[in-house]
């Protein structure tokens, strides 16, 4: 179930009706829980024993972690949950780079890529792994000390608005607000529903409506010109920020109706003057996980200038292999590494030099920062979508203008205005939101209810006809 599919608004409005009816803070609690594991199994059945089974392997493990803080309860933990998530999200990446690299070396081989390893990935796991393993690392260190009961840890693990793609939360985030679920109220119901709206929007009226061309022009990176290839770029840019945003803003507005507050994820990335900016922008739960547990695990700043350069480029290295099981993945985490480092040269070149903060140089350079990174940004999106190598190098030269293609690929004018007038959106959303954040969400309730009701009907009937083909949300596959 989509979130934005007319079967998610039928289970959500039952579930919202049972939990209307539960009488305790167990009882909604149960009924959370329950409505999780529907929505989880909705999609393929049997990974819901896997599901569990993890959930419930880790609740034993963490009741054990708070007893203990032992280190080898620890690392065990979480070398098996590593294992799980490598056996069925790496282990046809690790055969193929094994065959390739036995083939490069001049061997036989005449061992054909494994059919068996075609499983599909199941839905979510990147994110609950981390739930989980964040959960056994905060008790090793003493940051979390609460006892949880197997329900709670169950509902924290599989509350739905955020089991399929986050925000990935820690524990001190969210099993306080499960423990203690009140009653639905007014209020709670209008904030969500607001910010789900908006969640909704950018993924039906404009992430869905960019995909098809987008699938389109990277299906065929060898016609691409340079204009086409920048189109075919700038759209997956706003393709894949819209459509995640969006699920991460229904997240939210979902979460709200039953009175949970989840973190934010984003907060105008491509608004960003440097690449640093960006990763405190862009899926800013991941960022911090990545930074908490990974970072800051394996030396952070501790190990001096370069020591740190070197601890930047190992996590983006596997930031990047966390989102999918191809090297372009990797080689995306590198160039962002480099960005990062880069950015940190500059500033260590610019105190050397006697910059001072707010100087003319100063002013200049993050002045000019906003579009250098805008582009460096994506430019890496080629890397994210391409299939390969080969099409990420293709689109790349045309980007550069190096292309001469035979032929082009067709792209009617609408199309390109639409690209077109979506990145103007992304870059005055901020506007958008402020005026928004200034009025507060009731002055929309003290609107006449019939002006509400036309908007309401003017954006269901938007959805319909002006809505692409519904799309699975990108990171359902991360």
């Amino acid at each position: 179930m989509i979130f934005s599919s007319v079967s998610f608004a039928v289970f959500f409005a039952a579930v919202l009706a049972t939990y209307l009816l539960a009488r305790s803070p167990t009882q909604r609690a149960t009924v959370l829980l329950m409505a999780s594991l529907i929505f989880y199994a909705s999609w393929k059945p049997a990974y819901l024993i896997l599901l569990g089974a993890s959930v419930t392997a880790n609740w034993f493990v963490y009741r054990g972690m708070l007893a203990t803080r032992s280190r080898a309860l620890m690392i065990t933990a979480i070398a098996a949950n590593l294992t799980v998530l490598g056996c069925f999200k790496y282990l046809a990446l690790l055969i193929e780079s094994a065959l390739w690299l036995a083939r490069v070396a001049g061997a036989e081989v005449a061992v054909a890529r494994p059919a068996w390893i075609d499983w599909v990935l199941p839905l979510g796991i990147s994110f609950y792994t981390f739930h989980m393993l964040s959960a056994m690392i905060d008790v090793y260190r003493g940051d979390c000390t609460r006892s949880i009961s197997f329900r709670h840890w169950c509902l924290f693990v599989s509350f739905f608005p955020q089991l399929i793609a986050g925000p990935i939360v820690r524990v001190h985030e969210l099993v306080a607000q499960l423990e203690d679920l009140q009653p639905v109220s007014w209020r709670n119901l209008k904030i969500g529903a607001f910010i789900f709206a908006g969640g909704l929007i950018k993924k039906a009226l404009l992430a869905d409506n960019l995909a098809p061309l987008v699938d389109a022009l990277f299906a065929q990176p060898a016609q691409l010109d340079f204009l086409l290839a920048w189109l075919a770029t700038l759209g997956f840019g706003m393709e894949i920020y819209l459509d995640f945003s969006g699920y991460s803003e229904m997240a939210l507005g979902l979460a709200c109706m039953f009175g949970v507050t989840l973190p934010l994820n984003f907060r105008f990335p491509y608004m960003a003057r440097s690449a640093t900016e960006f990763w405190h922008r862009w899926h800013m739960s991941l960022s911090r996980w990545l930074r908490d547990y990974l970072y800051i695990s394996i030396g952070g700043n501790r190990s001096g200038r370069f020591g740190s350069y070197r601890n930047l480029m190992i996590t983006m290295l596997l930031g990047g292999l966390w989102h999918g099981a191809n090297w372009t993945f990797v080689f995306w985490g590198f160039l962002h590494g480099t960005l990062l480092i880069g950015h940190r040269l500059l500033n260590a070149a610019l105190r050397v030099a006697g910059i001072a903060e707010g100087a003319l140089l100063d002013r200049a350079l993050s002045w000019l920062g906003w579009p250098l990174t805008f582009v460096a940004i994506h430019f890496t999106w080629v890397f994210f979508r391409a299939p390969n190598f080969t099409d990420a190098w293709t689109v790349c030269a045309a980007m550069l203008g190096l292309a001469e293609p035979a032929a082009l690929v067709s792209v009617r004018l609408y199309e390109v205005v639409g690209v077109l007038m979506t990145v103007v959106l992304v870059l005055i959303e901020p506007r958008i939101v402020a005026v928004f954040e200034r009025r507060g969400v009731d002055w929309w309730w003290r609107v006449p209810f019939p002006l509400r009701g036309v908007a309401y009907a003017s954006l269901v009937l938007a959805i319909v006809v002006f809505g692409g083909p519904t799309q699975k949300f990108i990171y359902f596959d991360f």
